[in-house]
């Protein structure tokens, strides 16, 4: 099946056992080839989300093919061999306000003034000429945002456009508005899959309620669904438990980050992952790929520097809720406000930072960078 077509150069996507190989024809296909081979990498013992018969949806975080979407993705993994990075995802915090109090909240600040809709739309404007391909609304709790609907709108066909939520006001009805405003995906976040212990976590009860009734609603809407853990120590052991509930309630996607010592959570260092647990994720992942169920996504193996390498000021830009632009959502590491310089100019300087250079894993993990930045870390 042909998933991307250019003037030099064509994709043809085939099944291979549980997963997808990905082959490049025409006169760029040399050039093309490397990036074939890290798909593949990622994708062959793999299941994508579907197959076919006329669109491949590998995962809530990859555009479905064949779109233009995909084509820039195409077109953003060749520009990161040949040094000329574009940030593949862009994402903002549309809102400041959440009904829970996390414990280990990465943006704990829920006062000031909340960005300007049309600031939003301006910002999303300028990520998607720059040749960004996910396009991600983030918060604070972004279903509190009324104007949710008309921001997702603007984001074209050149991105797919997704909301981190924790379910929150995650009604049936704003569901199928999201859905008919060209949403793609719904990442409905969970801190533990037992029902006291994520209220524990989110510090309110009924928080875990509000998560399974969001997945209920966004899946009745015809949204994608991933159930999005952020995996720390405390919950590392229950990765089974969560493939079982992910299973249940019959998402499409599981997604793994790691807990970062930032925000609530910047004094507990050691209360990270390990590298064994980043190894234990990668078993994971794998196996849990090869067999039934949904999809399984472990960020902080994708991430490491065997694969893709840490996004963060290499093919990332997030924007805080007053307008800082940081090189992902868990560095508080701002390289201007988009309210005064515009991204493009954000970009440069930020992948010429010294020491976003290289593909590496998290560096927010790197005592070396924690010490260099202490400032910003608050030590």
């Amino acid at each position: 099946m042909q998933i991307a077509k250019k003037p030099l150069l064509r994709i043809e996507a085939s099944a291979e056992g549980r997963g997808i190989r990905l082959t490049a024809q025409g006169a760029l296909a040399p050039l093309a080839k490397p990036v074939m081979d890290r798909i593949n990498e990622i994708f062959i013992d793999e299941k994508p989300i579907s197959s076919g018969p006329d669109k491949f949806i590998f995962s809530t975080w990859v555009p479905p093919a064949p779109s233009i979407a995909f084509d820039r993705m195409l077109s953003a993994q060749v520009a990161s061999l040949t040094r000329r990075p574009v940030p593949d995802q862009f994402s903002i915090a549309i809102m400041r306000a959440c009904p829970n109090d996390c414990i280990h909240c990465s943006a704990p600040s829920r006062q000031g003034d909340i960005l300007e809709s049309a600031v939003i739309r301006d910002a999303i404007s300028q990520a998607l000429d720059m040749g960004s391909y996910l396009i991600t609304f983030d918060g604070g709790e972004p279903m509190l945002r009324k104007d949710l609907p008309d921001l997702v709108s603007s984001v074209d066909e050149r991105a797919i456009a997704t909301s981190f939520t924790s379910g929150y006001h995650l009604s049936a009805e704003r569901a199928k508005e999201l859905k008919q405003a060209g949403l793609y995906a719904v990442r409905i976040s969970i801190d533990s899959p037992f029902e006291k212990e994520h209220d524990r976590v989110r510090g309110r009860e009924g928080a875990f309620r509000d998560a399974l009734d969001g997945v209920k609603n966004a899946l009745a809407a015809g949204l994608l669904v991933d159930l999005f853990m952020v995996t720390s120590p405390h919950n590392i052991d229950h990765l089974e438990d969560a493939f079982s509930l992910a299973a249940e309630l019959g998402v499409h996607e599981l997604s793994f980050y790691e807990i970062v010592a930032v925000g609530r959570w910047a004094s507990h260092e050691d209360e990270v992952l390990t590298d064994e647990d980043v190894a234990r994720l990668e078993r994971f992942h794998k196996e849990k790929n090869r067999s039934a169920g949904p999809r399984v996504t472990a960020l902080p193996y994708l991430l490491g520097p065997e694969m893709f390498g840490c996004f963060a000021g290499r093919r990332w830009i997030h924007v805080d809720g007053a307008g800082e632009a940081l090189p992902c959502a868990y560095m508080p590491l701002s390289f201007g406000n988009i309210k005064d310089k515009s991204l493009k100019e954000i970009w440069r300087e930020m992948t010429h930072y010294s020491w976003f250079q290289g593909r590496c894993s998290c560096q927010m993990r790197d005592q070396k960078f924690r010490e260099a930045h202490s400032r910003i870390l608050g030590k």
